[in-house]
């Protein structure tokens, strides 16, 4: 699976003439805020909804798994799957924007089901990759972002789990049920707040520990390719260890590739699908490429690594070199994370589910999506990782199969908007 993936990103890179030369433009064009086109939201709301639900436990939690079992090189390893990623994040949203429809409702409708049945006429796969997102949404958008942050409060604050999860529940609950608008608005404002927070509290670490950095990427460099020995508690890595957790936690953060991101991008008012792409694909720079790799370098730098823990646990060993406000800092960003997580991940899946079933199904969902959030929260772990992970693999293949297949139209639709610089022409096939 990880070889299918990263082997996606490096075709998609090539094939679309490394469109990652393009990001401070996309940059640039995602913070720009206005309403072009037909569409449910704004181009920054598609993208702060695709941004909160990939922006989650991944960055804190799933970082601080794969250094915990693969070493410091797994953070490198985890950054150049962000860097490939970028690619296949562009493609996947330029298709889902181009075979978008309307629902019964009015609302547009988007994603890999509906690219595989209007652009490869595959209908049978479309059905499996909603299937397939309707439930993998409950591993890792629901249960392991719900599970990660009742352990860090538990441990914080020495808050029982299921007092925890009922908060999330109640929460996620009154946002969820107003739909895309809802979720869209909630995340505007929640995204760059944590953003801001984490990123901040990262930059003070490394700041105090600013003379261990030139080691700290000396040995994230070694270890990447050399593996690593035993030291302290940690237990010691292969190359192949690192590189298997620094990939897979890599795409567990990102998604690039898993089709679900694009599912917002549909929802997004652009006059084409190429300018929706571009400003999509600065999710993957801003989740793995900065803070995967903030998280990493913290890890590293402060030396939290050699303690042989794993998870939320040997992140929050890191931020306890902030006195008294690191561990604060740490859940806060953790907390806005996972929430943010649990409403992008809830409109993903409810799209899977209208799709299967109808706009009828979407609030029966929503509410079985409420009460996933409680039970993740006082859930084992490893199950609910181990879940997520199988999951997320299902999903990712009829995604990827259309993503190699239709090539050569998101080749065309770059050339045509991107590189022959038309990115603010009106595409009438998209309305």
């Amino acid at each position: 699976m990880l070889i299918l993936l990263v082997g996606t990103h490096i075709y998609l890179t090539f094939r679309l003439k490394f469109i990652q030369k393009y990001i401070f433009k996309a940059i640039k064009l995602s913070l720009t805020r206005v309403s072009e086109g037909e569409g449910d939201v704004s181009h920054f709301g598609a993208l702060t909804t695709a941004l909160a639900a990939t922006v989650g436990t991944g960055n804190i939690v799933g970082v601080a798994t794969a250094v915990g079992l693969g070493g410091p090189g797994a953070v490198f390893w985890l950054w150049i799957t962000g860097v490939f990623g970028i690619a296949t994040k562009y493609a996947e949203a330029l298709l889902s924007v181009k075979y978008r429809t309307k629902n019964a409702l009015g609302q547009m409708a988007g994603g890999p089901m509906y690219v595989l049945e209007r652009g490869l006429k595959m209908k049978w796969l479309g059905v499996l990759f909603a299937l397939f997102t309707a439930i993998a949404g409950f591993g890792i958008g629901c249960t392991v972002q719900a599970n990660s942050i009742s352990q860090m409060v538990k441990a914080t604050f020495n808050i029982p789990t299921w007092i925890t999860g009922l908060v999330i529940a109640v929460f996620t609950g009154i946002v969820i049920i107003g739909g895309i608008k809802s979720i869209a608005r909630v995340c505007e404002m929640l995204v760059p707040f944590m953003a801001i927070v984490y990123v901040t509290g990262c930059l003070i670490i490394l700041a105090m520990n600013a003379a261990n950095l030139p080691s700290a990427i000396a040995v994230i460099l070694k270890s990447a390719f050399t593996g690593q020995a035993a030291i302290g508690g940690f237990a010691g890595a292969t190359v192949m260890q690192a590189m298997r957790y620094g990939v897979a936690r890599g795409l567990f953060s990102n998604e690039s590739g898993l089709g679900s991101a694009p599912i917002a991008a549909a929802a997004a008012q652009t006059p084409n699908a190429t300018r929706q792409a571009l400003v999509q694909m600065t999710g993957t720079f801003w989740d793995t490429v900065v803070i995967c790799l903030m998280t990493g370098f913290v890890l590293v730098t402060t030396g939290s690594w050699e303690t042989g823990l794993k998870g939320a646990e040997l992140t929050k060993t890191a931020f306890e070199h902030i006195p008294v406000i690191g561990p604060i800092t740490l859940t806060i960003g953790l907390l806005t994370f996972v929430y943010s997580t649990i409403l992008g991940w809830a409109y993903y899946c409810e799209k899977a589910v209208e799709y299967l079933f109808g706009t009828k199904a979407v609030m029966p969902y929503r509410w079985l999506w409420v009460i996933a959030a409680f039970i993740g929260s006082v859930a084992t772990l490893d199950i609910v990782w181990s879940f997520a992970d199988i999951f997320n693999g299902l999903m990712a293949i009829p995604n990827l199969i259309s993503l190699i297949a239709l090539s050569g139209v998101l080749v065309a639709e770059t050339r045509k908007y991107l590189w022959e610089g038309r990115l603010e022409a009106e595409d009438p096939t998209i309305k």
